[in-house]
């Protein structure tokens, strides 16, 4: 045996090693929080009960500001690859959503998803490529930003404690930080060449992940995005900035109805403070502990409206209730769509990629 294939029978042995250990600290993080530290806050009969005494108005209210945010992620999507329809937008979303929001490390399976959906609708490797970077650093340049806008509005009205304060100016770094490393990539060649290499490193890292190839001359190909980049931010950009901010604040607005309809009034917890809890929450579902930050974010917001003054229970019941619209509900529709991509053949403009059936390989046996 050749020390290459050594070295490959090797990883093979520690990356389902890696995938079990992933998923029993995931199952074990999701636990701990729904089962002993939920239940402390406020006790679940006491929550339910909160829930099933809205009104059929308050709930159809919460289901219409669920399907307008759909809408708002499938046309940021929209904006960043050019040539994308709204239902194809819509299939690849919630597709790639859901398979995110179900396994550990879903957002690597994910991104080999999002190349194999788009890949087969005839899409080129390179504005696929152009379109996730896009969108990514959107995201988080307003997950950055979020937190930093919310505690000036907080100041600006005398809502703003010590501790908040401190959070902020480190949010400011933070934001600063990331636009002046965009902001090079974009100014200096060779600057995007070396970042093009570190990213190659870790995308590799992430394709392994799900059994495909690693990939090669990132470096040559940062030097060309940062060209179709700025192509794409100067033609685009305020469409792109637009659809990104409205599917955040579409979000956010989803949590504050939540909380309104079952109790918790402007006296109790502000709106402006709900968004401050929003948004570091937000951050927080950067963590690739559990899938889609499960039990992560519940805690985080259940934790910051508590503090701001909120009722247990109700807080409780809101949280609950806006992460089930807004998390629970996409799993069973990117189910639907995964099942429209493989049987509506009228959208394809090539075969299925190869390595489709890898990836979902490698999702069935990430889940198992």
């Amino acid at each position: 045996m050749t020390r290459s294939t050594t070295e490959t029978v090797e990883r093979s042995r520690r990356w389902p090693v890696k995938r079990v250990v992933q998923t029993v600290i995931s199952i074990a993080v999701v636990v701990g929080i729904f089962v002993f530290a939920i239940p402390k806050i406020a006790d679940y009969s006491a929550v339910w009960k909160t829930i099933s005494s809205m009104t059929w108005l308050e709930l159809t209210t919460l289901v219409l500001a669920t399907i307008f945010n759909l809408f708002t992620y499938w046309w940021a999507n929209m904006a960043a690859l050019p040539g994308l329809t709204l239902g194809r937008a819509a299939v690849v979303t919630q597709t790639t959503t859901s398979v995110s929001n179900t396994l550990p490390a879903g957002g690597a399976v994910g991104v080999g998803l999002t190349y194999s959906i788009l890949g087969s609708w005839g899409f080129e490797r390179g504005a696929i490529s152009l379109y996730v970077l896009v969108t990514g650093i959107w995201n988080i340049f307003l997950k950055l930003a979020l937190p930093v806008i919310s505690l000036g509005l907080l100041a600006a009205t005398g809502q703003l404690t010590s501790s908040l304060l401190i959070a902020a100016v480190i949010g400011v770094g933070f934001l600063l930080a990331a636009v002046v490393l965009f902001g090079l990539m974009l100014w200096k060649k060779s600057f995007a060449s070396r970042i093009g290499d570190r990213l190659g490193r870790i995308v590799s890292f992430l394709l392994r992940l799900v059994r495909r190839p690693a990939v090669s001359g990132w470096g040559e190909a940062a030097v060309r995005f940062r060209r179709e980049t700025i192509d794409l931010v100067a033609k685009r950009w305020g469409w792109i900035t637009f659809t990104t901010v409205l599917s955040h604040l579409a979000l956010y607005f989803i949590l504050l109805l939540s909380l309104r309809h079952v109790g918790v009034s402007e006296h109790e917890v502000s709106a402006l403070q709900v968004l401050a809890v929003f948004a570091f929450g937000r951050l927080i579902s950067a963590l690739p502990i559990t899938p889609g930050g499960l039990g992560l974010i519940e805690f985080g917001y259940i934790g910051g409206l508590v503090a701001a003054g909120g009722g247990k229970a109700q807080v409780v019941a809101a949280v609950l209730l806006f992460r089930t619209l807004t998390y629970g509900v996409q799993i069973p529709i990117g189910g639907f769509t995964y099942m429209i991509w493989r049987r509506k053949r009228d959208w394809r403009k090539v075969s299925p990629p190869s390595g489709t059936s890898g990836t979902s390989e490698a999702a069935t046996a990430t889940a198992s």
